[in-house]
């Protein structure tokens, strides 16, 4: 399945509010051992930063860039399963996180037009185009990690899928699909 074909399946429960859920989510374990990573390629990486508000589309994120958010991804699934199994966290993934928050100042600095007067702006310069999106995603996890929706994030129940989400309700499962496999396998368990 490739990334364009991985389109279909919607964001998991959660992603709307919390960019980073939909960041960890975007390495997919698909049935029949397939793997999908959104982040495969520093091409794939651009599109999925661009999609997110987190660089512009002519970025031209290099491999280095790409391994980097693709590791700072393995740190929040690591936190994300501490946090909703109850285990105790790595250190490791705690201090990627923070090292990632502290790379940039988040301020809009305040700017001033001769016409309009003053605005604010978050200057990004090049440069520094991949430490202000690791700064985002690692703020925005820190604040699901710490927020009132933390108790509610959980792993998906349809195995072999590997997906976050916020649990509301019931809902056990990312998607549809999903859950419709779920439901499957335990129909067919109770027959044989």
């Amino acid at each position: 399945m490739s990334p364009t074909d991985q389109a279909v399946l919607p964001p998991a429960p959660g992603a709307e509010q919390y960019v980073a859920l939909d960041f960890v989510n975007s390495a997919i374990a698909l049935p029949n051992g397939h793997f999908v990573d959104l982040m495969g390629t520093p091409e794939a990486t651009n599109r999925w930063l661009a999609a997110h508000g987190l660089a512009p589309a002519d970025a031209g994120v290099q491999e280095m860039c790409a391994t980097q958010l693709r590791s700072l991804r393995e740190h929040f699934r690591a936190l994300f399963g501490a946090r909703s199994s109850g285990l105790p966290v790595l250190p490791a993934a705690l201090t990627a996180v923070n090292d990632a928050m502290t790379r940039v100042s988040t301020a809009a600095l305040l700017r001033w037009d001769e016409k309009e007067g003053p605005y604010r702006e978050a200057s990004c310069p090049p440069n520094q185009i991949l430490d202000r999106a690791l700064a985002t995603l690692a703020d925005n996890a820190a604040d699901l990690l710490t927020g009132p929706d933390a108790e509610s994030l959980a792993l998906c129940e349809s195995s072999p899928c590997n997906r976050y989400l916020l649990r509301r309700g019931r809902r056990q499962w990312c998607s549809v699909r999903c859950g419709d496999r779920a439901r499957a396998a335990r129909a067919y368990a109770r027959r044989a």
